[in-house]
């Protein structure tokens, strides 16, 4: 596992349920893990910044993410398989849970993705709910791109959705 400073850890539980976070060195930048003794509950992209604490009061959740998305980047995981709480509406943890069935190295748009959930005119609702996912790279939002055949937009911006798409090997986005 490749960690950057230190891991840190959050005394309180917030909204979301997190109490520990942990930063991840990637090959996209620091990766942000947030967590508890029983789920991952949210990925923050590159740019967030955290207070340095011990890895001894880690929860295994974070350590089994951080492990996953090492493998992730090393090219030899193509599915998460990590506990994870979804913090949001029902049609929003649809969407999310559906994000996990997009398969490594493709592609859908968000009119299928829509499809996918049941509510197939709904495209800019399932639009919004991809933005807010939680945990991106482990329910790939990245996967999801604009019908017109464009990229379509990432909470991370569209260098890092390039990146992430071309380490999968969809790399036809200039």
């Amino acid at each position: 596992m490749m960690t950057t400073d230190a891991p840190v850890h959050t005394p309180t539980r917030r909204p979301d349920g997190a109490t520990a976070t942990l930063v991840v060195a990637s090959p996209v930048g620091p990766l942000v893990l947030h967590g508890n003794e029983r789920a991952l509950v949210r990925l923050d992209l590159p740019g967030t910044t955290t207070v340095p604490v011990s890895d001894d009061e880690l929860p295994e959740p974070l350590l089994k993410a951080a492990g996953q998305l090492d493998e992730y980047f090393a090219g030899q995981r193509r599915q998460f398989d990590v506990p994870s709480a979804l913090h949001g509406t029902e049609f929003q943890r649809r969407v999310w849970t559906t994000l996990a069935g997009i398969p490594y190295g493709e592609t859908i748009s968000y009119a299928e993705l829509a499809r996918r959930v049941g509510r197939p005119t709904a495209f800019r609702a399932v639009g919004q709910a991809n933005g807010a996912n939680p945990i991106p790279i482990v329910f790939p939002c990245h996967r999801v791109v604009a019908s017109s055949g464009g990229l379509g937009g990432y909470g991370g911006g569209l260098d890092l959705k390039r990146r992430l798409l071309a380490l999968e090997g969809v790399s036809d986005w200039d």
